[in-house]
Parts: C-alpha cells; structure tokens; sequence
C-alpha cells in the first residue's frame, strides 16, 4: 500500500475514535519547547516525517490492548487510558507518530499542565493549565539585514510567535501583539466562513496599527488556516498485515531514530497479550508508581528494573533480552507475580530504610540480589527488631552500600548477578544472608563489597553534597531508621570559618589557606545529624559544640578524643586523624 497524505483537521477527527495506541508505545513525552518547535514546522512548511498506522482487521481488535491519546501534556508524567473498542471500526493503532500527533492535539484541542518554578510538586497551587496561542502580529520571516544567531542554528530557531498561556489567564493584546488561540482555527470548516472571520478580526485591530503589520495579520491568520485545514500535512503509511510479529519487528525499525523506547515498552505488549485475565501494562505501571511515591522514601525505579526482577527472581536467564520473554517463561512470571511484588517492595523499604533512595541509589542492580534473597526467605524481616533481625539486616546493609560505593555492578552486571545468584540459591537452608559467600564470588570478578585500602581511599574522595557521600558517611552509623529521620550533612569546622577573611585571624599563610579550603567539604569533616542539632549547632566552632556534647557523641561521630585538634589551627590533623579513625571503622565493619 502506497504512502497517502492528509490535512491535519481530518487526522484530528478520527484520534481517539479511530486511531489509538498499541501497548508497545511509551508514554508521550514531549515539552512545551517540542510542541512549540513541531507547530513552528507546520506553519513554516516543513515536512514533520512521515507515520507509519497498522489497521486492525475487526475481528483482531480486542486480541491487542489499546489506550488513548492524551488531550493533556505534563511536566509530570501522565498515564494513558485503555481505549473501548466497541463501535470501533478499522481500529488503527499508530506505530510511528504518537509523540507528533499528541502534540498536534494537546496544540489544537487540548492543554498542557506546567508546573510553576520554585513550587513543589506534591502542591497542586504549583500547577497552571496552558493553551496555545499565536501572535498574528509577529513576523514570521527573519530580517536579513540581522546579525544571525550563531550560538543557536537558524533551523532551530522559532519564527512563529507560538507561546503556552494559562487558561483561565488569556493573554493581553497591545499595539504590538494580537494573540489568537491556535485551537480556534478548526472552528473553519469552509473558507467563506474563515474569510469573513478574518475581515471581521481585521476590523477590530486598533487604530494606529501600520499596513505592514495588517499585512502579517493576514498573512499569519491565512496560512494557520492553510496549515491545518488544506495543506496535507501528515504523510502516513497504512500496514494491513495482521501478523504480530512482524508488525512488531516493523515497529522496532521505524523508531529506532525517534525518541528512544526502553525494551519494557515493546515487551509489555507481549506480556499484556499473554497474561490472560490481567492487564500486565497496568498492573506493571501501577507497582513502578507504588516503588516510586508511595514508600517511605521517593524512589526513581523504572519499568526495566521491574521486568529484570521478573527474570531474576523467576531463576531465568538474566540477560535482559526479548527472547527471555518466551511463552513459557512468561506464564511462569505471571504464576511468580504476587510473590515477586512482596519481594521487591520488600527490598525497596529495606533499602529505604537503610537511607537508599531515588537520590543515591546509583544501581538498580545491586538491589536485586536483596530481592532474591527476600524472594527466597519470605519470612525474613530486615526492618525487624528480634537479635536476628537487626544482626542480618546490619550485614545486608554494609554489603548493599559498599557495593554501590564500590561500583560492583558497573560494567558486566549480568555475569555479576548471575554468579550471586548462584550463591542464593546453594544457601537457602540458612536464613542469614550469605555475605562472606557472595564477597568470594565477586572478588573473584576482580571487585570488592568491602573496604581494603583502595576502597577505602576512593571512599575518602567523597565529597560535600555529592551522589554517594550520604551513603558513604551513612554506613560509618549503625542504629539508624534512615527512613523515618531527615538526617543533615554537616560540616563538623563549620563552613563559615573557611574564607580567606576569617582564615586571616589565624595567621594562616595563603598556601595554608589554599589547603585549608581544599579540605574543607571532604569527608573527614563531615557528619550527619539531625535537623534539630544541625540547627543548634549552626555556626559554632568545634571547640563550643563539642563542650555541649556527650563523650558518647564524639565516639558515635568518630571525632578524635585529643582536644588540640578540635582548633581551627590544627584543621589538617584533624582531617588526618578523621580519615584513620573512618578507615579503623571500615575495616572493622568489613572484616
């Protein structure tokens, strides 16, 4: 079947009747700045590539779930309804295109949720809803007698005056703007009608406006007509063929140049198509929603780290691969499911409780041996507070963070998981998790999950606020709910002493100065507290904190006992006698 082009008012008639989305598709995706640019192409004549549809026979309609297009873009992201079939004749399900053809209609029909700057997420005040609107008094066509933008290309560059306004704030027009809602245009059906709005729009321009600009009025107004309701914009290819495979394979090729698809979006239509009785998509998506926002900490795991788990858990091969995913292999994760969801949330509160989260969890990976092990050992509790409880839990911890810090599973993760694997499933007599036995494996990988002295020189390069410094000075503290208390990074000589000014007072030389500013946001002058001792002790020099603590706080924060290096004057020994004593507690925790 040959390539047929239409106009943009045609295609938006049959979106969400007749043209819907396969479960293949990932979710739309596209910013303000995208929709924007998109539109700015039309209106210059651009071409926008071509589609690629696949028509459903009617009889195929119901075996493949379908969902919506969204009428509503975000900041956030937001989730696509199924579709109803019923009534629905040739169902066309769009394969290349959702990205562009969501755009068109959130641009013509539809809003766009921005969230305001400064504002929180979680506070719905922080969230505005936005029309698209054109300045049909803005010339379109750059002056060539302008200095051309050369940080920026010209075919970058945006010569339509499109912009995203609130909705219940409508822009102000001036002598210089007329703004005119880009949705409006299909109120056009025929031209006698879109020519007398026009002459009608013209009439009320105000007094004073110059020909030139009547004249890009007109010029603007017309050719947003002819952009959606004559030219034929959207060039699209119709496969028939009813072969999933191939229809499949044919989806895969032609996005392989878009926006890039995670390997769980073609899969999960696979698996949606195999798990008779349940929407594995939905069900999928709601647990990544559940990791994500509704533990005790915000976490940023995505649908692949559930589909890994799934293989993992299920004791297939962990390559994460499209042939994995066979019939068979799929009915025995759908038959695991419940099971492998307790154990994976299992593992994301345990590691939230030991302080792990969307913030430094660097590998996903590394978590997943806690989940098998959890899987395996359901009625082990690493939040619990029997003997046993707290010891294994403790081990569990020191190895998940010493793995994350020391890159474990950077590189060949799969070979890694597979062989600690291994491991759990030769130790399912005991319930203790087998650290000792899984550390043999991996150094045998060539890495560590402890702390020998190159470990622990590269834990001493953490510094002030980076990705792993909470979890690197975390693992010097034993009896934390990291999940339940907001804990600080603090610097132990406070930050404020460390300006070449206030160092002055010290007769400190300018190299000395250098080094002590060098060394102040490293780890051996940092500690976690709580909020509240955070803010009482605030600007306090070490000397004044430490003459309102326990003897207990300086053992618990690893601050040397000799009262000279609490002086400003001694900061280097400080920091020297710090990182030895850091380094004695590593050692002894991973002895």
């Amino acid at each position: 079947m040959a390539y047929k082009s239409e106009n943009i008012a045609n295609i938006l008639k049959r979106i969400n009747t007749q043209y819907f989305l396969p479960a293949i598709q990932r979710q739309f995706v596209w910013d303000q700045e995208k929709i924007i640019s998109l539109f700015d192409s039309i209106l210059r004549g651009y071409p926008i590539s071509s589609f690629l549809f696949w028509e459903l026979e009617d009889k195929n309609k119901t075996r493949w779930d379908a969902y919506k297009f969204l009428d509503t873009g975000s900041d956030y992201e937001i989730r696509n309804d199924p579709a109803n079939e019923a009534g629905v004749h040739q169902m066309t399900l769009i394969l290349d295109g959702q990205q562009r053809l969501t755009s068109i209609l959130i641009g013509l029909k539809g809003t766009y949720e921005k969230k305001q700057k400064y504002k929180r997420w979680s506070d719905s005040a922080a969230w505005t809803k936005q029309k698209l609107y054109i300045d049909l008094l803005k010339d379109p066509n750059p002056d060539p007698n302008e200095e051309p933008n050369l940080e920026e290309p010209d075919n970058s560059e945006i010569y339509y005056g499109l912009k995203f306004f609130d909705h219940d704030k409508p822009p102000s027009n001036s002598s210089g703007e007329r703004w005119f809602k880009l949705g409006k245009i299909l109120d056009f059906d025929n031209e006698d009608n879109f020519y007398k709005f026009r002459e009608e729009e013209k009439d009320a321009l105000p007094d004073g406006i110059t020909k030139k600009q009547v004249s890009i009025f007109e010029r603007n107004l017309e050719r947003l007509y002819r952009a959606v309701w004559k030219d034929d914009v959207i060039s699209y290819y119709t496969e028939t063929d009813q072969n999933y495979d191939r229809v499949l394979d044919i989806f895969v090729r032609a996005n392989e140049g878009g926006t890039k698809l995670s390997k769980s979006d073609l899969l999960l239509s696979m698996i949606t198509s195999s798990w008779d009785g349940m929407n594995a998509r939905d069900e999928i998506y709601d647990f990544v929603d559940r990791l994500n926002i509704e533990l005790s900490r915000r976490n940023n795991f995505d649908k692949d780290f559930v589909m890994k788990s799934c293989l993992v858990l299920s004791d297939l091969p962990v390559a994460y691969k499209v042939q994995n995913f066979t019939q068979k292999n799929l009915n025995l994760i759908k038959k695991n499911w419940n099971s492998i969801k307790r154990a994976v949330e299992a593992g994301v509160n345990a590691s939230n409780y030991y302080g792990v989260d969307g913030d430094n969890l660097t590998s996903t990976n590394a978590l997943i041996p806690v989940c098998y092990y959890l899987f395996k050992h359901p009625e082990v509790k690493l939040t619990g507070e029997s003997s046993f409880d707290v010891k294994n839990s403790r081990n569990v911890r020191n190895w998940l963070i010493a793995s994350l810090l020391n890159g474990v599973f950077g590189g060949s993760s799969d070979s890694m998981l597979s062989s600690i694997r291994n491991v759990l499933q030769s130790h399912t007599e005991n319930a203790d998790f087998p650290i000792s036995a899984i550390n043999k494996v991996i150094e045998k990988a060539g890495r560590t999950a402890y702390f020998d002295d190159n470990a622990v020189a590269d834990y001493l390069l953490n510094q002030y606020n980076g990705k792993q410094t909470f979890l690197a000075l975390s693992i010097l503290y034993r009896d934390y709910n990291w999940g339940a208390f907001k804990l600080d990074q603090d610097h132990i000589f406070p930050q404020s002493i460390f300006s070449k000014k206030n160092l002055s007072k010290y007769g400190l030389t300018d190299e000395q100065k250098n080094i002590y500013i060098d060394l102040k946001d490293s780890i051996a002058n940092l500690e976690l507290l709580s909020a509240d001792e955070n803010q009482e002790k605030h600007d306090k020099t070490l000397e004044r904190w430490l003459a309102t603590r326990d003897e207990s706080f300086r053992v618990k924060h690893l601050i040397p006992d000799d009262p000279e290096l609490w002086r400003i004057e001694k900061f280097p020994d400080f920091i020297q006698a710090r990182e030895n004593l850091i380094e004695k507690r590593l050692m002894a925790l991973f002895k």
